[in-house]
């Protein structure tokens, strides 16, 4: 018996083939399979054993390349060709409505929908006169432009006014733009524990997974259980500012932490700093608004760096860049073997974000 090969393949011919070999179809991976490997002169027996199939199948596969070219792709339809679906355009909108209703509005036991569940309730409704097999309502479902995919997580702020607050954020980061002069920066505090383990992958051996060990501290350990440190992250240079606390975030030590930024800031050059952050105790108190208004005033008669705050809605992190910074950060300084002292986890923080090593602003006492 002749050989049989696919033909010469053309430009368009080769980038549709090429591009079956993403599909995630598994009929339209095959025969891309089958056909790069025919076109590269591999006989059908050869490329059967290869992938596991009849030579028939590959055979079926070039020849359909001759009739159809890259429409052979797609696989095919076995039912009669006139044939209309039960869950015709007809009933669409009635299908569509009953998916956009709770199963539990039906007396089903359960608030999400599933093919059987609908095949059952589709019947029950009368939309169909037997009750249909699950591949049948998938292709009604596919139809209406559904699909099964994973839900998201899906968090909102309870804050009236997020319109409002997230519209000054904005209005800041365009004016930030607009003037060179002027830094934008995404403001909060991070606490570390030395205890705590975040949940993270790494890339180990075939069975043999990373093992976080569960951290006591031991008896005579006097540094504390978590250390707490300001951050400022800066939209034009994409750079971080950290700087620890001897103790946690109050309203006095914000005021030294601003004003050790704009003392930052000032030796670059910068005249302004358009600082975003949220509704924590020590960023809303009397003293803290009292402070700013003090340090822009004197900014105006001496000159030097002035702030502008604006605060984000209620429990709106996503609008805060700098909230997936800190959980990078804390995967990276994980030790899985022990227990961290107080000046490696300061240590290891500052080297990975590239800040300098400064001492802990000190919160004093009441």
């Amino acid at each position: 018996m002749k050989p049989l090969f696919v033909r010469a393949l053309t430009e368009s011919e080769q980038r549709a083939i090429s591009a079956g070999l993403r599909s995630r179809e598994a009929f339209t991976l095959r025969r891309a399979q089958i056909l790069l490997a025919s076109a590269e002169g591999q006989r059908p027996s050869r490329i059967a054993q290869r992938l596991g199939c009849s030579t028939g199948t590959v055979r079926n596969a070039i020849h359909a390349f001759e009739k159809e070219s890259a429409d052979c792709l797609g696989e095919k339809t076995r039912g009669p060709k006139d044939a209309q679906p039960v869950l015709d355009e007809a009933k669409a909108d009635p299908l569509k409505g009953i998916l956009h209703q709770s199963p539990r509005r039906f007396g089903k036991a359960r608030s999400t929908w599933t093919l059987d569940l609908l095949a059952d309730v589709t019947f029950e409704q009368g939309l169909t006169s037997r009750r249909l097999s699950h591949e049948t309502v998938r292709q009604a479902v596919k139809r209406l432009g559904h699909g099964w995919k994973r839900a998201k997580t899906w968090i909102t702020s309870p804050d009236p006014a997020y319109a409002r607050k997230k519209h000054a954020r904005d209005r800041l980061i365009r004016l930030a733009a607009a003037h060179p002069g002027w830094v934008l920066g995404y403001q909060d505090e991070c606490w570390w524990s030395r205890l705590a383990l975040p949940a993270m992958h790494a890339w180990t051996a075939e069975g043999e997974p990373l093992r976080l060990v569960e951290r006591a501290v031991p008896k005579g350990d006097t540094d504390p259980k978590a250390l707490s440190c300001y951050g400022l992250l800066r939209a034009d240079t994409g750079r971080m500012l950290v700087r620890f606390v001897s103790g946690r975030p109050v309203s006095h030590v914000t005021e030294d932490y601003l004003a050790w930024v704009c003392e930052r800031l000032g030796g670059e050059g910068k005249t302004a700093v358009l600082l975003v952050w949220d509704n924590a105790a020590w960023h809303v108190s009397k003293r803290v608004r009292s402070w700013i208004k003090a340090h822009n005033r004197e900014v105006k008669r001496k000159g030097g760096v002035r702030i502008v705050a604006c605060f984000l809605p209620v429990k709106s992190s996503w609008l805060n860049p700098i909230e997936p910074k800190w959980a990078h950060g804390k995967k990276a300084i994980v030790e899985p073997a022990r227990l961290l002292a107080a000046h490696e986890v300061r240590t290891r923080v500052c080297d990975y974000y590239g800040c300098e090593h400064l001492e802990p602003l000190a919160q004093l006492s009441a």
